[in-house]
């Protein structure tokens, strides 16, 4: 779509009460959006992200069209608040939206409009935004930025998701909790290479939505991550008996055949085993001969 047509569709409005932050890694390689909500499947209507261009949360009475022609904006080549700014000027209920950006540098901004409800508003600083309405109050998103700030040493899956869960003990969205998500897009990519998707997280429909979130993320780092090369164990001797024996327990061919099933694929290398599916395959082992 050309950028000049920005803001021509008829917006979908959702009424998407609820707090997030958006932002980019200190090394400039992953952007993403970590959002919470007393809304069914917040995860889908409020984040966006693309690798190399930017990230954007929408939300409040929520234009999901600022998703599409956002990252339009951004991939021009504008700034986060250049892409703000052309989005909310060619809404006529920008009173009524409230969104964050970051864009490919790292640069963030964020709006609330006045017709937001209470209590709403956002904190940005470099490489992040936050912003929340119908909250408890301005700690939500205070704490927010602070632990997000705090966590600089954390990879940004890790940071998104902790900012998330200090602004919901801080009291989140005052109408209670139903859903959580996270999005986060990098160069390295995901599963498939060429593809910029890291992690796609959600919870669509739970009473406490960002514990479940970070439960998810310790879950696809068991599945998705690379083997730590350091740790990687020599598949000879002893220890290839061993697995033999566990495969044959568990009525497989070799190790190749049984990860494949158990979705540990990406953490097969030749000729050696990482000990995280070394433990998965001892569990499992273990189990059927109980």
């Amino acid at each position: 779509m050309p950028v000049a047509a920005v803001g021509t569709v008829s917006p979908v409005r959702l009424s998407v009460m609820t707090f997030s932050i958006v932002a980019r890694s200190p090394d400039g390689r992953s952007w993403g959006v970590a959002v919470a909500s007393k809304f069914l499947a917040v995860g889908a209507a409020v984040p966006a992200a693309r690798a190399e261009v930017g990230a954007i949360a929408t939300q409040s009475f929520a234009n999901t069209m600022y998703k599409r022609d956002g990252l339009e904006l951004l991939g021009s080549g504008r700034s986060a608040q250049q892409t703000l700014d052309a989005l909310l000027g060619a809404d006529d209920d920008a009173e009524h939206r409230q969104a964050g950006v970051v864009d490919a540098d790292g640069r963030a901004a964020s709006w609330t409009g006045s017709q937001c409800l209470d209590w709403a508003g956002g904190v940005t600083g470099p490489g992040y935004a936050v912003q929340g309405n119908i909250l408890t109050g301005p700690e939500v998103v205070e704490v927010m930025a602070q632990t997000y700030l705090q966590t600089a040493g954390d990879a940004l899956p890790e940071r998104l998701v902790a900012a998330l869960r200090a602004g919901d003990a801080a009291g989140g969205d005052r109408r209670g909790r139903q859903s959580a998500a996270l999005l986060v897009v990098s160069d390295s990519g995901g599963y498939t290479a060429g593809d910029d998707l890291a992690y796609d997280l959600r919870i669509d429909d739970s009473p406490d939505p960002c514990p479940e979130l970070a439960r998810l993320l310790e879950l696809h780092h068991g599945y998705f991550d690379r083997p730590d090369e350091a740790t990687l164990l020599p598949l000879q001797g002893e220890l290839a008996h061993e697995v033999e024996r566990l495969l044959a327990t568990l009525g497989y061919p070799d190790l190749d055949t049984w990860a494949g099933v158990e979705n540990y694929e990406l953490r097969l290398v030749p000729g050696r085993v990482d000990p995280y599916v070394l433990d998965r395959l001892r569990d499992q082992a273990a189990s059927r001969t109980r």
